[in-house]
């Protein structure tokens, strides 16, 4: 029989956002299919590096064989480090003999015969989509910081208008 194990992640922990609405899904994904679960695995961290407690602790199981699969809700929820580190994590998987498979990208998963090149398409998009949150921020800070309005006229441009 094969036993899944479940990744969840958030990004933040000061939002209020939790692995909630992942887990129930993932669940019944699982049922699905069929799957016991060994266990969950949830982060409440940037995908944006490896070092996450709960990721680290899916690798060091996996490497254990303590699973057959890793279901996780899509790719950018497991990974936005970029193509190279995404693909080599899910190849990591693979060499474990551990497949994995994405809720909400069905055609993800370790036995499609273009499993790479559609992975590799998920993880540039998710890091673009990384970058493009971080330019959102600073645009939104760059903003805060200048006052409202419009700018002052300089003193010389003053006289200018007065002399007219």
């Amino acid at each position: 029989m094969t036993t899944a194990a479940i990744y969840a992640r958030v990004s933040t922990r000061d939002k209020g956002q939790t692995n909630d609405n992942q887990l129930l899904e993932l669940w019944a994904f699982a049922e699905r299919l069929g799957y016991p679960i060994y266990q969950e695995y949830c982060d409440r961290e940037s995908g944006s590096t490896a070092e996450r407690p709960a990721f680290q602790q899916l690798f060091a199981d996996t490497h254990q064989r303590r699973f057959d699969v890793v279901l996780f809700w899509s790719l950018d929820r497991f990974s936005r480090e970029g193509v190279r580190e995404t693909l080599n994590h899910l190849q990591r998987l693979d060499v474990a003999g551990v497949s994995f498979k994405s809720f909400t990208e069905q055609y993800l998963d370790s036995t499609g015969l273009f499993k790479e090149a559609i992975i590799a398409i998920l993880a540039a998009i998710a890091k673009q989509e990384q970058a493009r949150f971080s330019e959102r921020i600073k645009a939104g800070q760059a903003r805060s910081a200048k006052k409202p309005g419009r700018p002052r006229l300089a003193a010389t441009k003053v006289a200018e208008v007065a002399f007219l």
